[in-house]
């Protein structure tokens, strides 16, 4: 029997526990700026690229209006032709509000889409979370537990034989018998 447990991969344990550290400290920071961004691209979607576009067709709206007045104003006066020039301004403008209005439609759709696209996504992402933030956390407790135990087993000596095994040799030496 050997004198001492075999126990050869603390070490091992050791190096597993500090990569499941390390894993832990980058992966956690990465799953919230993952959460951020989604957040930040559905106010984005909600909210600054909305009144942009709104803003934008009530603009445009405005200019198609100056354009078809001027054009209006240009054939209703007896001075002179409609300009190409006026003509192709309504053009342009109604080009431009066309643009905006298609823009503002691709807008409500994703706006729609997104939740019913991301949402499945950031559940899985959410379960991630708590397994990195509660289960994981408690693995490496375990490991330094574990590692705690099979150290302090490692430096234990086997037990001593039973009362049928052979004894030691006694520190004192037997008299010699001589014949």
């Amino acid at each position: 029997m050997p004198e001492r447990a075999q126990v050869t991969s603390i070490d091992a344990l050791e190096a597993f526990r500090a990569n499941l550290i390390v894993y832990l400290s980058k992966a956690r920071p990465t799953l919230e700026e993952v959460s951020a961004d989604v957040q930040r691209t559905r106010s984005w979607l909600e909210g600054e690229q909305r009144t942009h576009w709104e803003n934008e067709l009530r603009r445009r709206s405005q200019v198609l209006e100056e354009a078809q007045q001027a054009l209006f104003s240009s054939k209703l006066s007896r001075f002179r032709e409609a300009s190409a020039a006026e003509q192709m301004a309504v053009q342009r403008a109604r080009r431009a509000l066309d643009e905006a209005e298609a823009k503002l439609r691709v807008l409500k759709q994703w706006r729609r889409v997104f939740d019913n696209r991301v949402d499945p996504l950031v559940k899985q992402m959410e379960k991630l979370h708590t397994v990195l933030a509660h289960d994981m956390v408690q693995a490496v407790a375990y490991l330094a537990q574990a590692i705690q135990t099979l150290d302090a087993y490692a430096g234990v000596a086997p037990p001593a034989a039973g009362p049928g095994a052979a004894q030691p040799a006694s520190p004192t030496p037997e008299p010699e018998h001589k014949p």
